[in-house]
């Protein structure tokens, strides 16, 4: 069993940045393929940022590139993400997930077996 705990969320203005944190219990997290996902009043939980085991590829949907990056320390067990240039649109609930398998990275909510609670961010304009 994995346990994920987020922290790093908060109020900011636009035009601010945040870095969330995600730590995982468990030997073997460097295995682990990470993501974030959020959820926004209202909408379905949507696809952020992943990255492999390594660290060595990460995704991103279109809505984030360029502005927000996802990174890992597998001796932490701690997955990243930093977002820069905040929007009120990016206000959201922000969950971490792990993925078994680590070698392929997933923008779907069913390719990953292990979820934290999520974290609020809120941006105001």
């Amino acid at each position: 069993q994995v346990q994920l705990v987020e922290s790093g969320g908060g109020l900011v203005q636009a035009g601010d940045s945040l870095r969330l944190s995600c730590a995982a219990s468990g030997r073997i997290f460097s295995s682990y393929g990470m993501g974030w996902f959020r959820q926004a009043p209202g909408k379905e939980r949507e696809f952020v940022a992943a990255i492999i085991w390594s660290g060595t590829s990460t995704y991103y949907a279109d809505s984030v590139k360029g502005r927000f990056t996802i990174s890992r320390d597998n001796a932490k067990s701690t997955v990243y993400l930093q977002m820069n240039s905040l929007s009120p649109e990016d206000t959201a609930v922000y969950y971490c997930a792990a993925k078994i398998n680590g070698k392929f990275g997933s923008d779907v909510e069913r390719g990953y077996n292990y979820w934290g609670q999520g974290t609020q961010v809120t941006v105001s304009s």
